[in-house]
């Protein structure tokens, strides 16, 4: 087949949910924030309040786990969608699916599902995990055909190279039919054929657009092999200001606390990761500040001492929904956001920016309104400032 493709009429916009904490400056103590069940409340009501499509759980040892957050959270929002990473390997496909379909019932269709597979071989190792970056996507694989199976409602009896299963099946189904969409990224080769064979929608980080473009290219095609279409989605922080100076100045405001020492160490952590995606982060700034403008408006501070997504698109709002549809023309129907801290920076991205883009879900009620008070907008009580047109 060829190349060609339908552009997204609409997109998907998804915020990020702290579990490992936030912050005003990376890499200090400074400005920090602990986690703690009611600020991500705070991070989750105001990214249902604004209208984003969901939000990203992470996973990790560095994070709170996701599936109980998820949980904590879903009784204390309305629409929001939770985007909650698993990790096969760690858990069984049978468990996972039923987990899955009960989370999913009780939060009325409002799971989506992210596998990661996992790249740090010494935080896999402490979760039990020692098998090699081909041996987990063969897990992975494996995991996939057994779990889709589960959630389609299929009786499975399954004898793999690393998981069996007999008569495996689930009493009660999941309230999505067939389950919730699966999303994953990986940038290796192994990854790709994952994403061909068995995803609904393909994750990479925030590379410059003629990189994402290869890569979406790529697993497009696999996935045509196999006669299946994947959708493509894309990983990305926000630094958004009323100008382009000021998103730029704030971006400086956000390392400017970072040392060297603190930069080296963690490269000297990301370089121990077998994660071809993670070294593609790590080959945009090369651990040097004096070039993190990688491709317009998209900025590489972030990647200088985060792990996994380590780009940001900075500028005034019009300046920002630009790029965004420049990979929207690329393919991409979805689009996770987060920012720092992520409370403040969901209302910048939030108003500013989300009503310039095609969502395909409603902004909040009254978005669009003129709430004039009684607060302080009020002149002299009882004389209002004229709307703006």
């Amino acid at each position: 087949m060829s190349d060609t493709y339908t552009i997204p009429e609409k997109i998907n916009a998804l915020w990020f949910l702290p579990t490992h904490g936030d912050t005003r400056y990376l890499g200090t103590q400074k400005g920090g924030r602990a986690v703690d069940l009611p600020y991500l409340q705070q991070v989750a009501q105001a990214a249902d309040t604004l209208g984003y499509y969901g939000v990203l759980i992470p996973t990790g040892r560095s994070c709170e786990d996701s599936w109980v957050t998820a949980s904590a959270l879903a009784p204390l929002t309305r629409r929001l969608r939770f985007l909650i990473a698993l990790r096969p390997g760690l858990l069984s496909p049978t468990l996972a699916a039923r987990m899955t379909a009960t989370l999913d019932r009780f939060s009325q269709g409002r799971l989506l599902i992210n596998i990661v597979t996992g790249g740090d071989p010494a935080e896999n190792a402490g979760d039990g995990l020692f098998a090699d970056h081909a041996t987990r996507y063969e897990i992975t694989d494996e995991f996939l055909d057994i779990y889709r199976a589960l959630l389609r409602g299929e009786h499975v009896t399954y004898e793999g190279k690393h998981i069996q299963v007999r008569d495996g099946h689930l009493l009660f189904p999941a309230f999505q039919k067939d389950g919730p969409p699966v999303y994953f990224g990986g940038s290796s080769e192994a990854a790709s054929h994952v994403a061909a064979k068995s995803v609904d929608k393909y994750l990479t980080w925030g590379e410059p657009p003629a990189q994402v473009a290869e890569k979406i290219a790529h697993i497009r095609a696999l996935a045509r092999a196999r006669g299946r279409e994947v959708s493509f989605g894309i990983r990305l922080h926000v630094i958004v200001r009323e100008t382009t100076a000021e998103a730029w100045a704030d971006a400086e405001r956000l390392i400017s606390h970072l040392d060297d020492a603190t930069v080296a160490k963690a490269q000297s952590v990301f370089a121990r990761m077998d994660s071809v995606g993670q070294s593609r982060m790590r080959a945009l700034h090369g651990g040097r500040r004096d070039k993190l403008e990688i491709s317009p408006n998209l900025w590489a501070g972030v990647g200088l001492v985060r792990g996994g997504a380590g780009t940001a698109l900075v500028g005034d709002a019009a300046t920002v929904a630009e790029r965004i549809d420049e990979y929207r023309r690329l393919g991409i129907d979805t689009f996770i956001f987060s920012g720092y801290p992520h409370v403040e920076e969901a209302y910048q991205f939030g108003e500013r920016v989300l009503p310039l883009l095609p969502l395909s879900h409603p902004l909040r009620a009254g978005a669009a309104g003129h709430n004039m008070g009684p607060f302080g907008e009020t002149i002299a009580n009882d004389h209002r400032p004229p709307n703006a047109a």
